[in-house]
C-alpha cells in the first residue's frame, strides 16, 4: 500500500448560527451535511460527482456513516474538513473524514462513509464495480 496514491482534499468552512443548540454548539445531525459538502467537493476536484455518476446509470446510496466527536464545534468557529479516499477492491467508494480546528490544529470530528452501487433503473444493488468507476480509479492511480 505504499506506493498507494492518496486522493484527499481540505476544504475550510464556517460555523453558521443556524447550526448549533441553544449552548452555541452544531447540533449532531449538521456533521452528515459537512460530510456530503466534503464529498461533492472531492467529486469535483477528482471528476466523480453524483450527476456523472447517475448519467452512467448509477444511485451511490451511503450505507454506513460514523463520527467520533473529539471536541465540540463552537458557532463562530472556523474549521477546516478533510476528506480522503481509501481504495478498496469491493464496489464501494469509502471516504475517511477529519475535521480540524484551524485555530489550533487541534482533530474535533473523525468519521468514515461508505457508499455502494446502486442501478438507477432497477433501484438493485451492484455488486461489481462499474465500468466508469474501475476506468476512474486506474486514471488516479488507484492499486487495488
Amino acid at each position: 500500500m505504499e506506493n498507494e496514491k492518496i486522493l484527499s482534499i481540505t476544504k475550510p468552512f464556517e460555523v453558521r448560527f443556524s447550526e448549533v443548540d441553544s449552548m452555541g454548539v452544531v447540533w449532531h445531525g449538521h456533521y452528515a451535511i459537512y460530510f456530503e459538502d466534503a464529498r461533492e467537493a472531492f467529486g469535483a476536484k477528482y471528476n466523480l460527482e453524483y450527476l456523472m455518476m447517475y448519467g452512467k446509470g448509477f444511485f451511490e446510496p451511503i450505507v454506513e456513516l460514523t463520527f467520533k466527536y473529539k471536541k465540540p464545534l463552537i458557532y463562530g468557529m472556523k474549521p477546516e474538513i478533510t476528506i480522503t479516499y481509501r481504495p478498496c477492491d469491493a464496489a464501494k467508494i469509502i471516504f475517511d473524514y477529519e475535521i480540524r480546528d484551524t485555530e489550533t490544529g487541534e482533530i474535533m470530528v473523525t468519521g468514515h462513509s461508505v457508499q455502494v452501487f446502486m442501478d438507477a433503473k432497477s433501484h438493485q444493488l451492484v455488486l461489481t464495480s462499474p465500468e466508469f468507476y474501475e476506468e476512474w480509479k486506474q486514471r488516479w492511480g488507484i492499486n487495488r
